[in-house]
């Protein structure tokens, strides 16, 4: 094999991708800050332990592991930043009331999480902790949307669901864990002929409504399907009636419901959403609330605090959406003079793209496509145009 190929789902990012990255990551970061929400910078790599506490086997699969050559203790790469977040404000922040954090930065999978994806996700989100009601949920999600419009993607389709739906129907019956796997897994594929089989020793109430979930999507029609059919527990009639509040104060944006998906049963604890775009082989953002993350870092009570974000991978995003146009550039000579150095700096400092052009290049086209030169005229170095 030769030295220079990559693992598979591994890729080097070229120059008009990465910028293109970048502009998406300044431009998504600055969309967050504008909401109020702090910049952390969590590390790739931690204590097993810590990094997975709390997260469910379907993240301990999903992370390398390696022997931490100092200490002897196995350290993961992270696949999800959000633990490492809930982490942050747990135990260093603190923070008695609200925080609110934003991050960006690269996670890693033992294996892709689709055909065609990367293993190596450049994954940015953001956070609430501090705040159980309603009006946390909305704002993730308001954010969740203003960032990729910030992205230029149109045409947005938000899928609501809650957990508490499937979780009231099954907590009162007993089961193994890997009964709840399966049913789980055979509402995510609207199995009924599985949900069947799997619920035969349930109560009549509770099997008859998971079987309900297999059809309860779509339009805003679902959620009164859903008052008629399934059990009135008090999980579900608050779930059905946040759904609906939620539905009515997301405007621009179409609205669709999926009752019976339960992605992320371990994690999600309410609430919880996917954005869909036009032409967008997957989901663009997901998110949802996961109350009480951060308590299984340590014993305090006091951190046991409701929590909801939403993350995304740029990787993905810059896919779906068009490139900003290049900035236009300007071509300057090669060359030591004094007022030359000061002309191309003075340019700089102003926010233009100057570049230079070596000796023996200067027939050669570069990525900034420059429409504009600088010259030199009676003893002055000016712009014009190409």
């Amino acid at each position: 094999m030769s030295a220079w190929v990559l693992p598979d789902h591994i890729a080097d990012v070229l120059p008009s991708e990465a910028r293109h990255i970048e502009e998406l990551r300044r431009e998504l970061l600055d969309t967050a800050r504008s909401y109020g929400y702090e910049l952390v910078m969590p590390p790739l790599l931690e204590y097993l332990e810590s990094l997975l506490t709390g997260t469910g086997e379907a993240l301990d699969l999903q992370t390398f592991k390696l022997v931490d050559q100092l200490s002897g203790r196995t350290l993961g790469l992270r696949a999800d930043t959000t633990p490492q977040v809930a982490r942050i404000d747990a135990h260093l922040l603190g923070r008695a009331g609200l925080t609110r954090l934003c991050y960006c930065g690269p996670v890693l999978h033992t294996r892709p999480a689709r055909p065609h994806a990367t293993r190596e996700p450049l994954q940015l989100g953001a956070e609430i902790y501090g705040h159980a009601g309603p009006e946390a949920d909305l704002e993730i999600l308001q954010l969740a949307l203003d960032s990729l419009r910030a992205a230029r993607v149109g045409n947005l389709q938000v899928d609501l669901a809650d957990a508490r739906i499937v979780n009231s129907l099954l907590q009162a019956e007993p089961m193994s864990d890997a009964l709840r796997h399966d049913i789980h897994a055979a509402l995510a594929i609207k199995d009924a002929s599985a949900i069947v089989r799997l619920t035969a020793d349930f109560a009549q109430a509770n099997r008859d409504g998971l079987l309900a979930l297999v059809n309860l999507y779509g339009d805003a029609s679902v959620l009164e399907q859903a008052a008629q059919c399934l059990p009135a527990t008090p999980a579900i009639t608050e779930a059905l009636s946040q759904l609906r509040a939620l539905a009515e104060q997301i405007p621009g944006a179409a609205i669709s419901f999926d009752l019976g998906d339960s992605r992320g049963y371990a994690y999600y604890s309410g609430m919880r959403f996917a954005i869909y775009a036009q032409g967008a082989s997957d989901a663009l953002a997901r998110g949802g609330r996961y109350d009480g993350v951060g308590a299984v870092f340590g014993h305090r009570i006091d951190r046991d605090r409701p929590a909801v974000g939403f993350s995304l991978d740029l990787k993905e995003l810059v896919s779906a959406v068009k490139p900003l146009a290049l900035r236009a550039a300007i071509r300057a000579p090669w060359g030591h003079t004094a007022s030359l150095r000061a002309a191309i700096a003075s340019l700089r400092s102003r926010g233009e793209t100057v570049v230079c052009v070596l000796p023996g290049h200067e027939s050669e086209i570069d990525e900034f496509h420059c429409d504009r030169e600088l010259i030199e005229a009676a003893g002055q170095w000016l712009v014009q145009a190409l």
